[in-house]
């Protein structure tokens, strides 16, 4: 049900707010804030908005650079992590230059809403369901430090099998062996718990949670399918629930893919199906895998711009040293059942035909959900509106373990970047898909691009530790 403003208030006054706390997302993804007194929340505030300065957000914006932030009422909730009482909301940022200002077309959430808005123009359908799997760490201790004379990180977790003689108390998880391992090895059950309770507080729904493959504190939480544009909300407010959650149980929380050297890295594998009248796009008891010629269609064009969309959905250099081979990250260009060595999959347990779908395996969560699913829409529907059939282009389907071919074989494999560098090429070079129907500004991408690449520049200067391991003493 729709909130209107005068909910807001009510809800303001029946539980005793004191504060109202607006939630803005910069380019990166990440949550920036401004607080105001519950006292001074009014109507007034609802239709005119909160300035701030976009480009303090990252954001190339051709105009002013001064924004209003109009709250949505429908993402109020009461902050669990604020002593004084906190109603939160997130919004769209606003363009000053009419009477009824503009949406600002490089506001992540604004984007997320214009490719829903292209989709529906397509015809192909009204309605994409996504599903984010969240994978991250939780450490008891972390720290890092980049000084000229000092190059070094630290990160613990207890139930580790790096702390078998250090802990002395026995519950220590063998390296890689943790995945849906019990108390008492389990250590962080509670917290976890704790997380998803929270989760269904806010309005999202939770399927479960449980330890994943890595022993040194590596979990997965999986909510149920939703809205792509409630589901980038959902992501933000998650990842928040997440490391606040953490933080009260004294432990680090961190989506990062790639923090512990030899143990499994952290994606957000992307589930994803359309419906068109309530009914679904994809499924097909014909088809391979039971889903139909647009499926496969929407999975050609996932395949074809997979260079680019890395760009997106693993923008981070640290993306690229989860996407390496021998783990269950994916390397391959390719689509296949029940397959987790190629970049997407059809799940076999997904009979039903309301559920057939696929999942993308490559993001993780250092990219702006907004951003990285509006991407995988476009791409999906530039497939379909191209008909590229990704049989017919030798993208698989490979139903066999791609790791364990040999170099021959592999070697006529297409396979994704192998640094953020050359995904950042790949999207200057492929992004028209992204710009149709004006979804992502070309101001946009290139300031990504820009971004992106100094983030390249700064990490490459520095030492690193192996290289004095490699290098000192020639």
């Amino acid at each position: 049900m729709q909130k209107s403003v005068q909910d807001i208030i009510t809800l303001i006054r029946e539980k005793g707010i004191k504060m109202v706390d607006f939630k803005m997302v910069d380019i990166n993804g990440q949550y920036r804030h401004v607080t105001i007194p519950a006292e001074s929340f009014s109507e007034d505030i609802m239709e005119k908005g909160i300035g701030f300065d976009a480009s303090n957000y990252g954001y190339a914006v051709v105009e002013k650079s001064d924004m209003v932030f109009i709250p949505d009422p429908d993402t109020a909730l009461i902050d669990p992590f604020c002593e004084i009482p906190t109603l939160s909301m997130s919004g769209n940022a606003m363009i000053i230059d009419t009477p009824e200002n503009r949406p600002l077309a490089q506001y992540p959430r604004n984007i997320v809403l214009a490719a829903e808005n292209y989709m529906r123009q397509t015809g192909i359908a009204d309605t994409m369901l996504i599903l984010p799997e969240f994978e991250f760490y939780l450490f008891d201790e972390v720290g890092w430090e980049i000084q000229p004379n000092s190059v070094s990180m630290y990160l613990n977790a207890k139930q580790s099998y790096f702390n078998s003689f250090e802990e002395g108390f026995g519950n220590i998880v063998p390296k890689q062996k943790a995945y849906h391992i019990a108390k008492p090895f389990d250590t962080s059950y509670e917290c976890r718990s704790e997380m998803c309770l929270l989760m269904e507080e806010a309005g999202i729904e939770v399927k479960y949670h449980h330890p994943e493959v890595a022993a040194s504190g590596q979990f997965e939480i999986e909510p149920k399918l939703g809205e792509m544009s409630k589901m980038a909300d959902a992501t933000m407010m998650i990842k928040y629930i997440i490391k606040n959650t953490a933080a009260k149980y004294g432990k680090s929380a961190t989506l990062m893919p790639k923090p512990v050297y030899g143990e499994a890295g952290s994606g957000m594998h992307v589930h994803m199906l359309l419906l068109k009248d309530g009914k679904p796009v994809f499924s097909d008891d014909s088809g391979y895998a039971h889903l139909s010629k647009t499926a496969h269609y929407f999975i050609g064009g996932l395949l074809k711009h997979i260079g680019s969309l890395c760009a997106i959905t693993n923008p981070s250099t640290n993306s690229f040293k989860r996407l390496v081979p021998g783990f269950e990250a994916p390397v391959t260009v390719g689509y296949a059942t029940s397959n987790r060595s190629a970049v997407v999959r059809i799940p076999a347990y997904a009979k039903a035909p309301g559920e057939h779908r696929f999942e993308l395996r490559n993001p993780d969560a250092t990219c702006n959900p907004y951003f990285c699913y509006a991407a995988i829409l476009m791409a999906g529907l530039d497939g379909v509106k191209n008909q590229i059939d990704p049989h017919e282009n030798g993208w698989g389907p490979y139903d066999v373990n791609l790791y364990t071919l040999s170099d021959e074989e592999k070697s006529k494999l297409q396979s994704l970047p192998i640094s953020l560098d050359a995904a950042l090429d790949a999207l200057e070079a492929d992004h028209d898909y992204l710009t149709a129907g004006g979804v992502f500004p070309e101001e946009l991408l290139q300031n990504f691009i820009k971004t992106k690449r100094e983030e390249c520049r700064q990490i490459e200067a520095v030492p690193h530790p192996l290289e004095f391991e490699k290098y000192y003493n020639l």
